[in-house]
């Protein structure tokens, strides 16, 4: 796990410090050794000149590494490395988990090694397949190849979105990197803010890829890979979920005998074997691997698949509150006592967390209204000696543990029945349930899905909504009809992708390709990253999520028993206590804060919207309002926090 930056330019007077700056800029994220490398052309070739109207061309490249060593710890993993057989280089982020078989496949062509790392085999098999090496890849990565012959960079980026890239390019000229502060240290990208961004963050919380909150930058998306030649961006989506044939999408339908009450067993020990597999592939490591025990089912069944499958301990860690209002150690004490694990408890407390908000706030790439949590874990982990990570984070989007499973279908079937009643009786309908019912985000909500005009695209995006359309509007100084459209398209894209798959899979599609890829994963990346930890996520294997969506969504959702499918695959891993425990997670009081501790200086931040550097785009009143709001009791937390953090970020990087 490293950090990642190049430029490939012509233009010569781009130097190396640009790339320097950047580079040292992520120093977190690879705080054991770093490279800066000039790829001059020692010979250009025909097929290396690029012609514009008479003139030779030839790009430059200048890549820059940070490295957290975790596979080959020795010299020979140093990056940027080089390709002495093709001239090729590249710089690389994440891990290939798949890599060892991948590299003996190299071998029994000739290819030779002079490493035991993962990168070098995603650098040789480029050199033999090309583009097509993603389709090997079974892992999280991120990473950028300077084709020296071809003249020719090639970005790629995992099939979930685990690890992040973003770019930006203008007059045949492009710059990549792993944090979008990257790019802006480097001097080279200018701190503009991005409306469609900034509509992304205010219905979200968080910026939806490819859109970042800086004019000009983009996330490559998951599941892509990018080519760069001459001047010429290409985009190519190389896998989605979506892509698999309709008759495969929910097919296993002999799984179900008699009245339902039973799944078949065959299928659930594919489930099982395939769970087993994601979990082993994530120990390659030369280092210890922990993970993360919170007691919830995601990271018990993970403890418990993990200790069955090594010969040694299995090192668990888990935060502890000292106020015992907030504490779960109960529950990840007894999964730590049942498999043996050697068990850290982090002892925390609401002080110590709260101490942390303005660091963690630093520690945000782009604005996210969530994630302190993981700073907080991270840290204490790192501190602790952890340098690599198991999590559950996916198993409530792949499995059906939110609520949204149950609720998004509902208001799919209330919405079309609605749909054919006439505009003027669905708005006094919604006008007169707004007036009847008490003041709540939850209850404007019913009323936008009432009205049914048009604004929300799908109930899903509804359930996952910041600020709704009309507080948007009164937000926004300015409204600009095409950054609105842009902002909705890439999710209107996945709307339609969605629409082949049943309700439940149809909500799961849609939380891994939104919610998990643009909060969970991209706050835990830079989060864990903040403090040189690496965290694994064996839930969404992309094996296992390919399997899971052959299955008829019916079969995840099961009365009262949470993930019920998860459940049966591993029957008898964990105790009833901690299958039947209440759904909590590892949540921070912020409601309290925001009333207490941190109430000045939130209320300062806000009630003073008409300095600094968002004044002249969103209404002071409105934001005001969302204050006063929270204070009355009349709108979630999330809102007021949401609004603070942007203006914090806005402060330090713009």
């Amino acid at each position: 796990m490293c950090g990642i930056l190049g430029i490939v330019s012509c233009d010569t007077s781009v130097s190396e410090d640009c790339v320097v700056r950047g580079t040292q800029a992520m120093k977190h994220r690879g705080p054991d050794d770093w490279g800066v490398v000039v790829c001059e052309p020692e010979q250009v070739g025909r097929d290396q000149r690029k012609q514009n109207e008479g003139t030779t061309h030839v790009m430059r490249a200048i890549l820059g590494h940070t490295r957290l060593a975790i596979l080959d710890l020795s010299p020979a993993g140093h990056q940027p490395m080089h390709d002495p057989d093709t001239g090729n280089w590249i710089v690389h982020n994440g891990e290939i988990y798949n890599f060892r078989s991948i590299r003996q496949n190299l071998e029994r062509g000739g290819v030779r090694f002079n490493s035991q790392s993962d990168t070098e085999v995603v650098l040789k098999a480029y050199g033999q397949w090309g583009e097509r090496c993603v389709d090997t890849f079974r892992g999280m990565f991120a990473f950028g190849i300077w084709d020296a012959q071809r003249q020719r960079l090639f970005l790629a980026r995992d099939r979930l979105g685990i690890k992040p890239l973003y770019y930006f390019h203008k007059d045949r000229q492009i710059f990549f990197a792993s944090e979008v502060r990257a790019l802006l240290e480097s001097g080279l990208v200018p701190r503009l803010l991005n409306p469609v961004g900034l509509l992304n963050y205010l219905s979200f919380g968080s910026v939806y890829d490819p859109a970042t909150l800086i004019e000009g930058v983009y996330a490559l998306k998951a599941g892509h890979y990018l080519t760069w030649e001459n001047g010429r961006v290409e985009n190519v989506e190389y896998w989605d979920v979506g892509h698999a044939d309709e008759h495969e999408l929910g097919s296993v339908s002999s799984m179900l005998v008699g009245n339902g009450e039973k799944i078949d067993a065959q299928v659930l020990s594919e489930l099982r074997r395939v769970l087993e597999e994601a979990v082993a592939l994530r120990l390659v490591s030369d280092v210890p691997v922990g993970v993360f025990l919170s007691g919830g089912i995601d990271s018990s069944v993970l403890t418990g698949l993990l200790s069955r499958s090594v010969s040694s301990r299995v090192n668990t860690f888990s935060i502890v509150f000292r106020e015992s209002e907030y504490s779960e150690a109960h529950y990840s004490r007894s999964i730590a006592q049942r498999f043996h694990t050697d068990h850290h408890e982090l002892v925390l407390s609401q002080q110590d967390a709260l101490d942390v908000v303005p660091e963690a706030i630093r520690a945000m790439d782009q604005p996210t209204m969530d994630g302190v949590n993981t700073y907080v874990v991270s840290r204490e982990a790192r501190r602790a000696g952890l340098k690599v990570a198991l999590s559950g984070l996916g198993g409530d989007e792949v499995f059906a543990g939110y609520t949204s499973f149950k609720t998004v279908p509902k208001m799919e079937r209330f919405a079309l029945a609605s749909g054919r009643l006439p505009a003027s009786v669905k708005n006094s309908v919604a006008i007169a349930f707004t007036h009847l019912t008490p003041a709540s985000d939850r209850n404007r909500k019913l009323a936008t899905l009432i009205q049914g005009n048009g604004a929300i695209a799908h109930p899903y995006v509804l359930s996952r909504m910041l600020f709704l359309p009309d507080e948007q509007e009164r937000l926004l100084k300015f409204l600009d009809p095409t950054s609105f459209d842009k902002a909705s398209q890439p999710i209107a894209v996945r709307l339609r992708r969605a629409e082949r798959f049943d309700p439940v899979n149809r909500v799961s599609y849609l939380e891994l390709r939104n919610y998990m890829l643009n909060t969970l994963l991209r706050d835990t990346d830079f989060m864990s990253m903040a403090h040189g930890l690496e965290v694994r996520v064996p839930l969404i294997d992309h094996k296992l999520i390919e399997y899971l969506f052959t299955l008829p969504g019916a079969l995840k959702i099961k009365g009262d028993t949470p993930k019920y499918l998860l459940i049966k695959a591993t029957e008898g891993l964990l105790p009833e206590e901690v299958v039947r425990r209440p759904k909590r997670g590892f949540a921070l009081p912020f409601e309290h804060w925001l009333r207490d501790e941190l109430r000045r200086d939130v209320e300062t931040a806000l009630l003073g919207w008409r300095e600094g550097p968002l004044a002249g785009v969103l209404n002071a009143e409105a934001v005001q309002g969302v204050w006063q709001a929270f204070l009355n009791g009349h709108t979630a937390w999330s809102r007021p926090w949401a609004l603070y953090v942007l203006r914090r970020w806005c402060e330090l990087y713009l």
